[in-house]
């Protein structure tokens, strides 16, 4: 960044400024006292007075930048460069124009030159003095050979960015040989992107596609981090991988979740994987209403090899763990990230435990996995031993839990504190029941309480005809209709009008308590 002394051009500016601390002066530059008489310097014409002063930046602590960096994210030399088109403030302002400046206004835009390859030799030769001692004067340059008149725009002194940035207009070099040129920013539409990474402009079309799904700058920034290369695809290829991913089954909504789990996906040819991937899924016994959702599910499926991956882990279901080949496509409807796990590891940790400490068969573990195959994802200690340990604090023998876990294995997915607990509270001070009923209907546990259970159970005793004593859990298995015609003996819009004010009430309620 050169700075240049407003009071070397204005000789009335210099007058009215009065006496003042003096100028700071390069240390490149002659010390004009100790010249010989009849010498000039390099900076002086002939029969003229000095015109201007070169003010150096890299003394001042506020002006030297040391982790500049481009609007693309690549880092810039804190020195002077002709090719710096940077905003000059003037001596009146710059205390508080440097104290209020931004991230973003910094600097000025980057110009867009008309002589787009200079040496870079030229430019480190003015950067830096040579070893001979020379300074870095104008006439000097001029001497060595470097024409500093065939472009304006690189000797403008005073360059201002325009509010907006919208544009900056260029002022008349230090000659006066120069004419004003309009200089455009460049304009793109990822600039959050550009600070924070090392932007390539080919990968621009891409990213205006994915733009299209949903992505914005936030997720380009973890797929950059989770797999660069995904965002060097050709935006042609990257199309058809997703339109092929559209066609079956896959929703528009999801294709952003799925390229940020598995972004490596973009990369994936269409024959060569996705198509192959797809057929072992379909002999599974996937519909093709269902393939779109576990694909959406279990991206990273396609980074797994069909014949040395994908085939085993099914092997091992059939023939190891005891699942009957007919229920693998229920099985990987249910759990899709069943395909791509160690299943050895999962299946022999969570049958030992539920064996040693259920005393659970074989058989029985294996009904659960068929039921519930999201078991082998649930942690031991988190999950599975805190529920069963609920079970026996109400009550619960071994044998009990174990035959509530075998008919309804997503119990072991319930909230404690939000779920399985109020239920429990319920069947015991409102439908005045014992736990032992649960063994029979287990199903109990896994409806609504605000939706089903609470509703019809107000709902017969607002029409006095609920029955005496503890009240029967097979009153919440069958629907709505079922239920309003064989127990109710009313209308199915009478009972829906019925829940809906117990649903706005018990809402007001819990309204008030968190005020």
């Amino acid at each position: 960044m050169a700075v240049i002394s407003i009071c070397a051009f204005v000789p009335a500016l210099r007058s009215q400024s009065g006496p003042g601390p003096e100028p700071f002066r390069s240390p490149f530059a002659p010390d004009p006292l100790s010249r010989r008489p009849g010498e000039r310097t390099a900076g002086r014409r002939s029969g003229r007075s000095r015109r201007f002063v070169a003010l150096s930046a890299h003394s001042n602590p506020r002006i030297l930048k040391v982790n500049r960096k481009s609007r693309y994210g690549r880092p810039l030399s804190p020195f002077d460069s002709d090719d710096d088109d940077e905003s000059l403030e003037s001596d009146e302002d710059e205390d508080e124009d440097e104290e209020g400046w931004s991230d973003e206004d910094e600097f000025a835009e980057i110009a867009e030159y008309k002589e787009q390859n200079k040496d870079k030799k030229k430019k480190d030769s003015r950067r830096h003095p040579n070893k001979g001692g020379r300074s870095g004067s104008l006439n000097s340059r001029q001497q060595n050979g470097h024409n500093e008149y065939k472009n304006p725009v690189r000797n403008a002194v005073n360059t201002f960015p325009s509010p907006n940035h919208e544009k900056e207009i260029a002022s008349y070099d230090v000659i006066g040989r120069g004419k004003p040129e309009e200089i455009k920013p460049r304009q793109h539409s990822f600039p959050r992107l550009s600070e924070e990474i090392d932007l390539d402009e080919r990968w621009i079309p891409l990213l205006d596609y994915l733009c299209t799904f949903g992505l914005k700058e936030s997720h380009f920034l973890q797929m950059y981090e989770r797999h660069m290369p995904s965002l060097q695809i050709n935006v042609g290829s990257a199309k058809e991988r997703l339109d092929y991913l559209l066609s079956i089954g896959v929703k528009n909504r999801d294709v952003k979740r799925i390229l940020l789990r598995q972004p490596q996906i973009l990369q994936y040819t269409v024959e060569n994987n996705l198509k192959s991937h797809v057929a072992f899924l379909t002999g599974l016994g996937i519909p093709n209403s269902r393939m779109g959702q576990i694909i959406a599910a279990a991206p990273s499926l396609f980074s797994y090899s069909v014949e040395n991956s994908l085939k085993p882990t099914v092997r091992y279901l059939v023939e190891e763990v005891g699942i009957k080949e007919k229920d693998l496509g229920k099985v990987v409807q249910l759990s899709p990230q069943i395909l791509v796990q160690r299943i050895d590891v999962s299946w022999n940790t969570r049958y030992f435990f539920l064996s040693k400490e259920l005393g659970a068969p074989r058989d029985s573990v294996v009904k659960m996995v068929t039921k519930h195959p999201q078991l082998l994802h649930y942690s031991i200690d988190d999950g599975l031993l805190p529920r069963i340990n609920f079970l026996r604090s109400i009550g619960m023998c071994n044998s009990e839990i174990l035959k509530v876990l075998t008919s309804l294995t997503q119990v072991l997915s319930l909230s404690l504190e939000d779920n399985l607990k109020p239920k429990y509270k319920y069947l015991i001070n409102e439908l005045r029941n014992e736990v032992r009923a649960l063994t029979k209907y287990p199903m109990y546990l896994s409806l609504s309480l605000d939706q089903r259970i609470r509703p019809r159970h107000r709902f017969l005793v607002s029409l006095k005809k609920a029955p005496n004593g503890p009240f029967p859990l097979s009153y919440f298995v069958p629907t709505d209709e079922c239920f309003c015609e064989q127990w109710a003996g009313t209308s199915l819009d009478k009972y829906l009008a019925f829940r809906q004010r117990l649903l706005l009430k018990d809402f007001a309620k819990k309204y008030e308590k968190q005020r």
